[in-house]
């Protein structure tokens, strides 16, 4: 019997660990959404979305709603942990996302004080959902600071530490495996200089005879 039980617990801790924060359709038009101000767009109403159910549920009092409450705010401080790293990889290439960041900053300002409201009032099941709360303020805060913060100062922070990542990474490979990745860079940046180079009718070994005066 306690060999079932601890086999349906198990079970249950994956299926939560696997679950998806973004429904299919979600999925579908994040990945049409190439450009990252449409991705933030879309991003930005799914976690409208979220918080609205979490506030539909707290209005009345039904059985299973704390794990819908829970679930819900779970995915919300994963689709604002998405936002940012959509802006971060945008921001490193120096798009410009004024659109984008506007619309996160502006769901961000009306969302957080939602949350603290939610915390301060106590509703009677929250300590089954109290961490992923505190976790999705916390998350929130962070990420509107970022949203209105200096974007100079946010892509300089993003490349130190791309930087700081990329040597954890290379510190950690043996000899053999740096070797491996310096050939590959190498072949990459000739592949480029290729692209680069002016195409010319020159046969090979020829030379351009100098310009007549």
């Amino acid at each position: 019997m306690k060999a079932i039980l601890f086999c349906a617990m198990a079970a249950g801790m994956l299926a939560a660990q696997q679950r998806d924060f973004l429904t299919a359709d979600e999925v579908d038009q994040i990945r049409e959404a190439q450009e990252p101000n449409a991705r933030l767009t879309l991003y930005a109403k799914f976690a409208k979305e979220r918080i609205a159910l979490v506030k539909s549920l707290l209005a009345k009092e039904k059985a299973g709603r704390s794990l819908m409450i829970h679930d819900a705010l779970e995915d919300y401080a994963k689709i604002i942990d998405a936002i940012d790293d959509v802006a971060d990889q945008a921001i490193a290439r120096k798009a410009d996302l004024k659109l984008g960041l506007g619309q996160v900053s502006r769901m961000e300002q009306d969302t957080l004080p939602v949350l603290k409201r939610m915390q301060e009032t106590k509703p009677k099941d929250l300590e089954r959902y109290e961490f992923v709360l505190k976790t999705a303020i916390d998350t929130t805060r962070d990420s509107l600071d970022l949203s209105e913060g200096d974007t100079e100062k946010r892509a300089a922070d993003v490349e130190a530490r791309e930087a700081r990542e990329k040597k954890a990474v290379e510190d950690a490979m043996s000899p053999a495996e740096k070797n491996e990745r310096k050939a590959e860079q190498q072949k990459e940046d000739a592949k480029q200089e290729k692209v680069r180079r002016p195409p010319t009718l020159m046969r090979p070994g020829e030379k351009k005879e100098p310009e007549k005066k």
